[in-house]
């Protein structure tokens, strides 16, 4: 027989110490949290507390819970400042359905060939900007790639006056997104607060002006079923009755797209080099690797990069009818959290969990409720496959460029927004510039 939801405990700080405690040492924090509460406990740093969930089985009954009992666009409401009400993140049910249906055709792979060479481009230039001769943080460079992808594969944007239009209001909001402040008071006040709004206004005002710009240019080629931009991609994807998306929605998923796929991506980057260049045996793996046409190690070292330090911790539900989870009854506006920190984290799923072993994916396949780094069931990231791909792309253009070794001590995580950073960027220096053949491109099967 289930227990009523109130009888989860967890820990009883007060607010404000709860979010400086989620906000600087999450990590820490919830794996207490774990050993004192065992696999469901409680935490409260917003207006309402989140019920943690930890294990595979718990984390199936929230991914596979129908989308009218489980809502996650609410959850996600501290976003809605900057992606505004339309976004795919922010909706649910029949709203959420639709807008992914008119998303998920420019995720397919028959571009992949093209895209993949935009990313070994972009990698490739931005590695010959590294500083040669002095340590330095890895997570501006990876920044700059993942901008410079968004700007080309996203956006479709040539060089120009334009290109450096967009991006510097890009950048203006993504930098200011990754302030304690920007999740702090959204978490605090509420996303609809005048505050709030007010904050956000102006960073988000230049970003508007240049998207609804470029937008409206973009309707009005002739050229646009042959471009192969996800934007003009987008333009065109239709509903069954004709109906495409408004300005409005497009200025919101594509800010979407881009906060989605920037800092996330390329702080999964900062932390792959984090971890590889204090394991010089893996990091000699990937560099051999680099210099053929496999991608299998790679692959493991992208997929161990995101179970050891997930960018995001947590995914997270409003309830919207009475479920019962993890031998609990939620009632309608209780909130349930799947950790993937945590569940990324069990012994008995990863031996020496705390370990960076790309190794124990060579022979295994990702679960589909223990390695969560890009959530699950019908929210499970549309972006998942071209992040993972971007990723590869850039670990082995790195690697076959130069030797990367260690900056100073490890780093521990720290949040930025809702990401979850190494404290210094991936500090890292270059021990050698390698003999660097001509790009190995991968062509998708």
């Amino acid at each position: 027989m289930s227990q009523p939801a109130s009888a989860i405990t967890g820990s009883r700080a007060p607010r404000p110490v709860q979010l400086y405690y989620a906000m600087r040492r999450e990590g820490e924090m919830i794996e207490k949290l774990q050993r004192e509460h065992g696999d469901v406990f409680r935490i409260q740093f917003e207006r309402r507390p989140w019920n943690i969930v930890t294990h595979p089985d718990a984390i199936r009954e929230v991914f596979t819970a129908s989308p009218e009992v489980l809502h996650a666009g609410e959850a996600n409401e501290i976003l809605r400042p900057s992606l505004g009400s339309h976004s795919v993140l922010l909706l649910d049910e029949k709203p959420h359905m639709r807008q992914r249906k008119l998303l998920l055709p420019a995720f397919h792979g028959e571009k992949l060939r093209r895209q993949r060479e935009s990313m070994e481009r972009v990698a490739a230039e931005q590695v010959e900007r590294m500083p040669p001769d002095r340590p330095f943080s890895l997570r501006p460079h990876s920044q700059a790639i993942a901008l410079e992808v968004i700007l080309d594969i996203v956006l479709g944007v040539d060089k120009g006056e334009e290109h450096d239009r967009v991006s510097e209001a890009l950048l203006r909001l993504l930098d200011w997104l990754m302030t304690p402040a920007a999740l702090g008071i959204s978490a605090t006040f509420g996303p609809d607060s005048r505050i709030v709004k007010r904050m956000h206004a102006p960073v988000v005002g230049p970003v508007d002006e240049a998207l609804y710009r470029l937008i409206r240019k973009r309707r009005a080629v002739a050229d646009l079923d042959e471009r192969d931009d996800v934007l003009s991609m987008l333009l065109q994807a239709h509903d069954e009755d004709g109906t495409g998306m408004s300005d409005a929605e497009l200025r919101d998923e594509l800010v979407t797209l881009i906060v989605a796929g920037h800092e996330t991506t390329a702080t999964a980057l900062a932390w792959s080099f984090e971890r590889l260049t204090r394991r010089p045996e893996q990091l000699a793996r990937l560099e051999a690797e680099s210099r053929t046409d496999e991608t299998t190690y790679a692959e493991a070292v992208t997929r161990e990069a995101l179970r050891l330090r997930p960018v995001l911790n947590n995914v997270v539900r409003v309830v919207k009818q009475p479920i019962e989870i993890a031998g609990y009854a939620f009632e309608p506006g209780d909130v349930v959290s799947p950790s993937i920190y945590l569940v990324h984290r069990r012994p008995e799923i990863y031996p020496d969990p705390t370990e960076f072993s790309p190794e124990r994916w060579l022979d295994t396949k990702p679960g589909t409720y223990s390695w969560i780094p890009f959530g699950g069931g019908t929210r499970r990231c549309i972006g998942a496959s071209f992040a993972l791909t971007e990723m590869e792309v850039v670990l082995r253009a790195v690697a076959r460029a130069v030797h990367l070794e260690p900056a100073g001590e490890p780093e521990k995580a720290v949040a930025r927004f809702i990401t979850s950073s190494p404290s210094r960027g991936g500090e890292v220096r270059i021990g050698a510039r390698l003999a660097e053949p001509a790009p190995v491109l991968v062509t998708a099967a």
